[in-house]
């Protein structure tokens, strides 16, 4: 579980609310409170203590260079006890993230350096809860979500909150 102070960068997807809807139907506890439905470009991110506003303004400028863009959601991963829709799409913007930062691990090295971009639906749940959500959430889908900006959230003692908003534009010609 995350700590207080940790960080991340995550684009919104609210189009698929649905799907954690779908999950919290199951049980509640397999959706991580406090944040909408989001791809995740960078987690954990900087410690909070080291965002500066030269991060921030690295962060937007990061953000302009991709394409606000619509964000198909049509296939599942599903694995033990976790739920997710690939988000590929998205996957050129969180490669970029990580080559803004390559000293901060993406799942701090769980999944390797490049893991798959993904919606995650439900996470912790029992094989029967897992199989559940799953079905579930294939009725829903596809679905396709607009990701208009990056977030940089930070876990505080009253849960995530929201540090900056940098809007995705138009790549520089």
């Amino acid at each position: 579980m995350p700590t207080p102070g940790t960080s991340a960068l995550v684009v919104e997807l609210p189009a698929a609310e649905g799907l954690l809807d779908a999950a919290r139907a199951v049980n509640p506890a397999l959706v991580r409170p406090g944040l909408s439905p989001h791809v995740t470009a960078l987690y954990p991110f900087l410690p909070a203590a080291q965002l500066t506003e030269a991060v921030d303004e690295a962060v937007a400028a990061l953000a302009r260079e991709h394409r606000a863009a619509d964000v198909p959601l049509t296939e599942l991963v599903v694995t033990a006890g976790f739920v997710a829709a690939a988000a590929p799409a998205l996957q050129p913007l969180a490669d970029a993230v990580c080559g803004q930062w390559p000293d901060v691990r993406p799942y701090g090295g769980r999944f390797g350096p490049r893991p798959p971009v993904h919606l995650t639906i439900a996470m912790g749940g029992t094989e029967a809860e897992t199989r559940e959500v799953a079905k579930a959430a294939e009725t829903l889908l596809p679905i396709t979500g607009r990701a208009e900006a990056l977030h940089l959230v930070v876990l505080t003692e009253q849960g995530w909150q929201l540090r900056l908003t940098a809007p995705l534009g138009t790549p520089a010609r």
